[in-house]
């Protein structure tokens, strides 16, 4: 039944995944755009420059559209979420509040500078002022991060009056549940800048447009995209040991444990059925490897999903899905890239023209696989919005009406679904012109 908690939370989930879909390639090639910058400012290498210019180029169209979806989201904080915003505000609103008041100012400082100073400004300077967009959107991505750290693992704090009230700031900035996140999802969104700028410039030498530079553009992503899926795995590897700690009923739903045990396998196969609190089918284990990844202990207990009560336990089959699709995805980002940067070394990208059209095809794959990571963490911990403090059906607002969601939803999709379509439209037609068209220079990038 759609219900007016239902909806809320179908509209956030809307809006957020979409959201979501601009931020990680904003993480990723605002540091890709800078190190373009910064080889053309140490070798004068006119096609570095050239090169900062289109790839920026999509860059700002992406931030543009980025920074427009992301406004709604913390308005629904306070129109779908009165009692989460009462409850938890004077934590939650912290991290928020210096996002906002000093990396998203610096960073829209700086882009300006940056976006309408060619020319204007030296060289250096220029170069230094990308720098610091990447520091500033990667530090924004940390805030939002820790806050959202806070609700998966809630640490400085003390329930008084009715509200959790913060009590140790550093406790929730050093709090280790946000770090792992921010550092696994930020690596996330350079795979995501990588396999772009490998895609499109594939698109071009298949076509034969403009060789030089998309080899050098190629062989940058492909060393950056190989760098960041290995360390997608390492930072993911000890974010996951995290969760089994602090949020069990999650792990095991990750990887579809029902009854606790020591020693526990992990099925390379598998496929839960929660009807049944069983899994349908289990397939190549391999003993006590579970257990190992979890606790680094071959002995260890895995909690089984059936120790939890059944109003606290989170979907099982979405939240095993997502987990394994992408757990998958980041197995082949590492071998795609590993063997994209091989055939760029020895000059055979244009020998094997099959694997630089699988590269364009792939393009979508590292957004999806941040989207699943998304799934698994938020999916993951429900029944609760802030992890054994408050059920999400206790945050909704109270004064909320059906028909003011059903309204707010679709006109949020709507919105949405017209700002997706001018971003693929736009990313797509500048993408498609190459760097012919940049020459003007990246302040003019909306007006062709």
């Amino acid at each position: 039944m759609m219900d007016v908690l239902t909806l809320s939370r179908l509209q956030f989930a809307i809006t957020s995944m979409f959201h979501f879909i601009f931020v990680p390639l904003t993480l990723g090639l605002s540091v890709l755009v800078a190190m373009m910058e910064t080889r053309y400012v140490m070798t004068g290498n006119e096609m570095y420059k050239r090169m900062t210019k289109f790839w920026g180029k999509l860059f700002l169209i992406n931030f543009a559209l980025g920074v427009v979806t992301g406004i709604t989201m913390e308005f629904q904080f306070g129109m779908n979420w009165a009692e989460y915003s009462r409850y938890v505000g004077d934590i939650f609103g912290a991290p928020l509040a210096i996002e906002a008041t000093v990396a998203f100012f610096m960073e829209s400082v700086f882009i300006g500078v940056w976006a309408f100073g060619w020319d204007k400004v030296g060289k250096r300077f220029h170069a230094v002022s990308i720098w610091l967009v990447a520091l500033a959107t990667n530090l924004s991505g940390l805030w939002i991060l820790l806050a959202n750290g806070w609700m998966q693992h809630p640490v400085g704090y003390v329930l008084r009056n009715g509200r959790a009230e913060m009590v140790d700031f550093m406790a929730l900035i050093t709090n280790p549940f946000g770090l792992l996140k921010f550092g696994h999802q930020i690596v996330s969104g350079y795979t995501v800048a990588g396999f772009f700028v490998m895609g499109i410039s594939a698109y071009h030498l298949l076509k034969a447009r403009n060789r030089e530079f998309f080899k050098a553009s190629f062989g940058m992503a492909a060393v950056f995209a190989l760098a960041a899926s290995i360390m997608v795995g390492v930072i993911g590897d000890f974010h996951a040991a995290d969760v089994a700690k602090t949020q069990p009923a999650k792990f095991a739903a990750m990887e579809a444990v029902w009854n606790s045990c020591n020693n526990a396998p992990m099925h390379l196969i598998a496929f839960p059925d929660e009807k049944n609190e069983c899994n349908l089918v289990t397939a190549l284990p391999v003993p006590g490897l579970l257990s190992f990844l979890a606790f680094h202990d071959t002995n260890a207990q895995i909690r089984g999903i059936t120790s939890f009560p059944k109003d606290e336990r989170p979907p099982v089959l979405p939240v095993f899905l997502s987990f394994r699709l992408m757990v998958g995805l980041g197995t082949l980002f590492i071998l795609l890239s590993a063997a994209a940067l091989f055939l760029s070394k020895n000059g055979l990208l244009e020998k094997y023209p099959l694997f630089l059209k699988l590269l364009v095809l792939c393009i979508p794959l590292p957004y999806i696989a941040n989207q699943l990571g998304w799934i698994v963490s938020e999916v993951g911990r429900q029944p609760w919005i802030v992890y054994g403090i408050m059920k999400t059906s206790d945050a909704v607002s109270k004064s909320l009406e059906l028909s003011q969601v059903i309204g707010s939803l679709l006109g949020f999709t709507l919105l949405y679904g017209l700002l997706g379509f001018v971003d693929i439209y736009l990313l797509a037609k500048f993408a498609r012109k190459g760097p012919e068209e940049t020459h003007v220079g990246a302040s003019n990038a909306f007006r062709n």
